[in-house]
């Protein structure tokens, strides 16, 4: 693996594509072979098992069939998008990964949160084998976030319509990832124009690749 494998995280609403597609173009500057990708998704066979998780009821699915749901998507994504970029020494840059599967399904159930997790991490560690090396947590108010994601013109939010009270879950779990491994995750604050949270995203990144 000579690649450099980062993805962006956050809750829904909060900006991260928008930083995922503005880091990637600047990179693409640089003279960087860059790889944009997204989860669930980023592969043939992937992009149809997101149409099935992000579309229809939120009580479509439990947060057990859920969760290898996203992981056979994300199999599918490894082994065809991900590591053929990386071993051709190319960046990839993930909107999502599998701590967005460690964050919406604990928080999806708040009760089995220590039991989804405990199988999120097992399913990662025998199927995936694989973690970025530097995660970009874009950080919001998670009312302010669900307004906007609510307002976007999408067959695809199926999350969104778990409401408020569900995406100030997900920004707790998230924080939780962030201080479980402060030298990979680095929360971004998202106050601001999209040119302010870009260049303190540009600050954590251009680190990293030194």
């Amino acid at each position: 693996m000579t690649g450099f494998f980062l993805t962006f995280e956050g809750v829904d609403g909060a900006g991260k594509s928008t930083q995922a597609r503005r880091l990637a173009a600047r990179l693409r500057r640089a003279g960087h072979e860059v790889v944009l990708t997204r989860e669930p998704g980023g592969a043939p066979g992937a992009e149809e098992i997101r149409r099935l998780l992000l579309t229809g009821d939120p009580a479509r699915w439990s947060p057990v069939t859920e969760t290898l749901l996203f992981f056979a998507a994300r199999r599918d994504h490894l082994e065809r998008t991900i590591l053929p970029a990386l071993a051709r020494g190319a960046t990839v840059i993930s909107d999502r990964f599998t701590d967005s599967t460690r964050a919406y399904q604990a928080a999806a159930r708040p009760d089995a949160a220590g039991a989804a997790r405990a199988l999120i991490d097992l399913l990662q560690e025998r199927t995936i084998g694989l973690d970025p090396r530097l995660t970009l947590i874009i950080d919001m108010d998670p009312a302010a976030a669900h307004a906007r994601g609510v307002a976007r013109t999408t067959d695809e939010a199926r999350f969104e319509r778990l409401g408020a009270g569900f995406q100030t879950r997900l920004r707790q779990t998230f924080h939780e990832i962030a201080a479980a491994e402060p030298e990979r995750c680095k929360l971004i604050d998202a106050a601001g124009d999209e040119d302010a949270v870009a260049s303190r995203v540009w600050a954590v990144v251009e680190k990293a690749l030194r």
